[in-house]
């Protein structure tokens, strides 16, 4: 199984870097993981509704471009679905194709990139940087290829 994550703009900090490395060694026990970096849009400090929605219809074109042919997709974005890692670890490992994740900038996803998942996920009703968002998500894929595999590191 092929695991893509893709995220737009880059780690800029070294222990966001180094955790999400860490998760990543640790998954390619059970996957094959890639990560793709998308170039986050450029937009003043105090940006219009009109620029934001261009800069996110920018950037959902180059997200779309990168998801690789027949993989499932999961958008991960506030009005998703909020799962377990037990219920997460089950869609995971029952997927009978490769996976695609899915992280937007700051504003979010575009309409398009919702309207293209097979799952829209929600990781909580809080509201997380989304450079940590990396991070919590390569530690759900590790956790959730570690439950399937039986392993104490759920508990």
């Amino acid at each position: 199984m092929n695991v893509t994550v893709i995220h737009v703009g880059d780690l800029k900090e070294k222990y966001y870097r180094d955790a999400v490395e860490e998760y990543e060694k640790r998954i390619n026990r059970f996957c094959r993981i890639k990560s793709v970096e998308i170039k986050e849009e450029r937009l003043p400090d105090d940006p219009s509704e009109k620029q934001i929605g261009s800069a996110l219809a920018a950037e959902g074109k180059r997200i779309l471009q990168a998801i690789p042919g027949r993989s499932f997709i999961t958008a991960l974005c506030v009005e998703g679905k909020e799962l377990s890692s037990p219920e997460l670890s089950r869609i995971i490992c029952g997927a009978e194709r490769d996976l695609a994740f899915i992280i937007g900038s700051s504003f979010g996803l575009s309409p398009e990139v919702k309207a293209a998942a097979d799952l829209r996920l929600s990781v909580s009703p809080m509201t997380f940087p989304h450079r940590l968002m990396r991070v919590i998500l390569a530690e759900q894929i590790y956790r959730a290829f570690s439950i399937a595999a039986g392993s104490a590191y759920h508990k």
